[in-house]
């Protein structure tokens, strides 16, 4: 079953609209929760709000967001007036500029959403706008209010769809200028060796790659905690750290080849 839009809204281009249903491209409906239990009577603990000065619960209705004006004073804001601050861009992605796709850098990008029309009369729009900028290269930056906060969003073409990435702010995001230059240039036999093993070991990507073997372990666990019996440990042997002190990166890559030609051959 396909998953629901959780946004619907307008994207909107100069004077040209369409209507768009975005949904979450990732998701962790599938990750092992575990509720908190009482021990002694295997029911679940309820979380409650009290009020920290006199232990009393809060009632749902009664509680409210508060932003600190002092150290024993706030002003509390309710969700309505949260809600109407950037009203302009709770439903209406409108385009700003246009940006080279490859001058936004990976690290600021935080969560991505699939984007297609919602409708039948904006699907031309739609597909003129993704085909345009595809084209060209190019990606489109706006705002929107996403998660209860007007953040910076960038717009990419992905096949038939668009995918919208929130974007970190900017004084989120440390600056990077990786390792030390080496003193010199890297030996041109280690860097042959390096681009063979690299050959060796590459594979199309595919979704297995990247499992969560702690998940499955979990199953295992609760599989087995279900059935009464005491659950399996895995068969891993014992980790070891890697040797820091290579003295001959030549023979380390040509052993390392023979290996993974010794396992093809197998």
């Amino acid at each position: 079953m396909a998953p629901r839009a959780f946004w619907t809204g307008y994207l909107k281009l100069s004077l040209v609209t369409c209507r768009v249903a975005m949904t979450q491209a990732t998701t962790e409906a599938e990750k092992v929760r575990f509720h908190t239990l009482n021990r002694l009577t295997g029911n679940k603990v309820v979380s409650r709000y009290v009020d920290e000065i006199s232990g009393t619960p809060v009632d749902d209705a009664d509680v409210a967001r508060g932003y600190p004006t002092g150290e024993d004073s706030s002003v509390i804001l309710e969700d309505e007036e949260l809600d109407a601050v950037a009203l302009d861009s709770t439903r209406i992605i409108d385009i700003e500029h246009f940006v080279p796709r490859d001058d936004i850098g990976w690290v600021y990008l935080d969560k991505p959403h699939y984007m297609t029309p919602d409708d039948v009369v904006g699907a031309e729009a739609f597909a003129v706008i993704r085909a345009a900028m595809a084209e060209s290269g190019m990606a489109a930056l706006s705002r929107l209010v996403l998660y209860r906060r007007e953040r910076g969003v960038m717009i990419e073409p992905r096949g038939r769809g668009l995918v919208l990435w929130t974007l970190r702010f900017g004084d989120e995001v440390r600056s990077f200028d990786g390792a030390p230059e080496a003193g010199r240039a890297p030996d041109k036999a280690a860097l042959a060796l390096i681009k063979k093993l690299i050959g060796e070991r590459t594979r199309p990507f595919t979704p297995d790659m990247v499992e969560d073997p702690v998940q499955a372990g979990l199953l295992d666990l609760i599989a087995a905690r279900q059935k009464k019996h005491p659950a399996r440990k895995p068969r891993t042997a014992a980790r070891q750290e890697p040797a820091s002190n290579v003295v001959n990166i030549m023979d380390a890559l040509t052993r390392s080849l023979a290996s993974a030609q010794g396992r093809r051959g197998k």
